[in-house]
Parts: C-alpha cells; structure tokens; sequence
C-alpha cells in the first residue's frame, strides 16, 4: 500500500488528498478517508526512520480534523437549508429519523458525545451530520462536539498508523492490523450508538 502512494505521500499534495478525501465522505461514506491518513501516517513512521522526506504529523492531523468539521457543517447546513423535501426523506428513513430524535435529545441536555461516537461508526458521521442541520439544532450546539470528533478520529487514526508502523514495521501487514483496528473501532462506536444509555 506504502508503495501505491509513495510519490503522494512524500509531497504537500498528501495533506490535500487527507483533506478533500475526509471532506467528502461525508456524503459518500465508502471513501477510504481513514484508510488514506493511516497510509500516510505509517509513511511518517518509515520516513522518519530512514531520514526520508515525510508528511508532518501535526500539518496530517490538522488537515484531517478540519476537513471533517469542514464536511460536518457542510451536510449540517445542506440538511437545515433542506426544507419539505429533505424533511420527508428523512420522515421516510427509519435510519435518519431516530438519529434526528436522538441527537435533538442529546444536544438539548448539553450533551454531544453521541457527534463523538458516531464519528467512528460506519456512516455515522452523515446520519449525524444530516440530523443535527435536519432538527434546526444551533450550529453552537453542534460545532463544538463536531470539532472534538474529527480532532479524536484524526488523532486516533494517525496513531494507529505511526505507532503500527514502529511495532510492526513499515510494511502492508502494518497497515492491514492498523486499519482492522480502525474497522474495530468503528464496530464498537455502532454498537454503542445502539446503547439505551445513548438514546435518551
């Protein structure tokens, strides 16, 4: 995988593929965004170990966080700007009306740890996204945990590529175990979401 990306990730323009990558998969939520920072953070590893030229931590983690705050208030601001349309699409999805409730519920008693969760659940981070702007929530109920969620998840997935680099190696097995405990991640925030706890 190291090897597909080599000339990517030995250039400023990694930081730009991180950000339009996590920008956009909010809408298209199969994009490899995590897959993409991990790769470029365990190239940091292996760079750094032979003196290559390497993405710099800090520029992957801020790229990565901001395009996802970035990507949150887009879909937050496309969903309240919706109107009758997208209020019946929403009505029409079990899915999407749940979460809707949940968040309002949420966010109302000043809490938004459930933005934090869904932000590593499969798709959670759209359902989120599109119902906070859905249920008319104030964007300064909803940013803050927004910026906390694409700081943890950056964070999170750099530091499973560098440090899996450094214990495994720089090679693709490294890679595949960070990315399967992304994945892993991802399972237990789904399952969580799904808590009583986090429903009222």
């Amino acid at each position: 995988m190291l090897e597909s990306v080599g000339s990517l990730t030995a250039s400023p323009w990694i930081y730009a593929a991180v950000a339009v990558s996590v920008l956009l998969d909010v809408f298209v939520p199969v994009l490899p965004s995590g897959v993409l920072v991990i790769t470029a953070a365990t190239a940091a590893a292996a760079g750094t170990a032979t003196q290559a030229e390497v993405p710099d931590l800090l520029f992957l983690l801020l790229s990565a966080a901001t395009a996802s705050v970035l990507g949150d208030l887009v879909a937050y601001r496309v969903a309240r700007r919706g109107g009758e349309r997208l209020d019946r699409a929403i009505a029409r999805s079990r899915r999407l009306s749940t979460a809707q409730e949940r968040l309002g519920t949420a966010l109302a008693r000043g809490g938004g740890t459930l933005v934090v969760i869904a932000r590593f659940a499969p798709a959670g981070r759209s359902v989120v996204s599109f119902a906070a702007g859905a249920a008319r929530r104030r964007v300064r109920e909803f940013l803050p945990w927004s910026i906390l969620a694409g700081v943890a998840w950056a964070a999170y997935s750099i530091a499973l590529g560098y440090f899996g680099a450094h214990w495994l190696g720089a090679t693709w097995i490294a890679t595949a175990v960070s990315v399967a405990a992304l994945f892993g991640a991802g399972a237990a925030a789904a399952f969580l979401i799904r808590k009583p706890s986090l429903r009222d």
